[in-house]
């Protein structure tokens, strides 16, 4: 299991348009003329300095956009506010980060991948830049947002081009999305436990994409009561690992339970029932070559 812990380093985040950092350099370069004003610039520049974890990346924030830099390349997200969905959350960070960094162990070139509850989009254009066959999924109207995140950041850059499709979890699966055609190698989410009332819904919906043959990668930062009593119920559900945690925050990885339990159907009977079937069916057939016996 990984850690995602990392020393202190240093965190530059840019924001304004070029006229205010001017503004600012202006009044930095008079404020170094005083003496106190020196002072005080030395005490916040080591402020500057402070302890976050690894998945947290550098990034540059514009109006209403964030960039980032995974799989060496500048990855702009427009985010939308107005819902949950259309923010970036810290498991997705901590998922991408360790998709970048763990190529090897996950290797997503030429699968076939699933994000549910994809969201702004950022874990699903990382995953294709990394040579997956990806389909984003999420409530119909984060849709738009989710589109053009996907659409400004892959294209030129992919072997195959993303897709986005709405996916409501729970609801009619084997319709919508039946087993015989919908089958991934890796399906992927990223705080998708939250405050919300479809727990049940979510878990579903994985155990429907998760079948036999499918890596399933969750990751999660811990919040509420809710995420626990989630967590018990995945591990329940699924084969599952840990890949990595800091503090609060976890990434599993989950595979299906069942071709196990049709084996463990078989192999687990019980003998004494087994010797009682054949019994019965030695005495059976007895009685019927006796009554055959008769007839003649």
């Amino acid at each position: 299991m990984d850690t995602l812990s990392t020393p202190s380093v240093e965190e530059t985040m840019y924001m304004g348009s070029e006229e205010e950092e001017e503004e600012e350099e202006d009044e930095e370069t008079n404020g170094s003329e005083e003496e106190d004003k020196d002072d005080s610039q030395t005490d916040q520049s080591s402020v500057g300095k402070q302890q976050r974890p690894a998945w947290a990346p550098c990034f540059f924030y514009r109006a209403g956009k964030e960039v980032y830099n995974y799989v060496g390349q500048e990855i702009i997200i427009q985010e939308a506010l107005d819902s949950y969905a259309g923010m970036i959350w810290p498991a997705g960070l901590a998922l991408c980060h360790y998709l970048d960094t763990h190529r090897e162990q996950i290797n997503l070139v030429d699968k076939a991948v699933l994000e549910i509850g994809a969201g702004t989009g950022l874990v699903s254009v990382v995953a294709a830049l990394l040579g997956g066959w990806v389909t984003a999924t999420d409530l119909p109207e984060v849709l738009n947002n989710l589109r053009v995140n996907l659409c400004r950041n892959t294209r030129g850059h992919c072997r195959h081009t993303p897709q986005v499709a709405t996916l409501s979890w729970g609801y009619d699966l084997e319709r919508t999305y039946p087993s015989s055609v919908y089958r991934y190698d890796y399906v992927l989410a990223a705080d998708v436990v939250y405050h919300h009332d479809f727990l049940d819904e979510l878990l579903v919906t994985m155990k429907h994409f998760c079948k036999p043959g499918t890596t399933l990668i969750w990751a999660n930062k811990v919040r509420f009561e809710s995420d626990l009593t989630f967590t018990e119920n995945f591990k329940k559900a699924f084969n599952t690992s840990l890949l990595a945690e800091d503090g609060e925050m976890k990434i599993f990885m989950a595979t299906s339970r069942e071709g196990e339990e049709c084996f463990s159907d078989v192999v687990l009977e019980d003998p004494l029932r087994q010797k009682e079937g054949r019994e019965t069916k030695e005495v059976e057939d007895k009685d019927k070559k006796r009554k055959e016996a008769e007839i003649l």
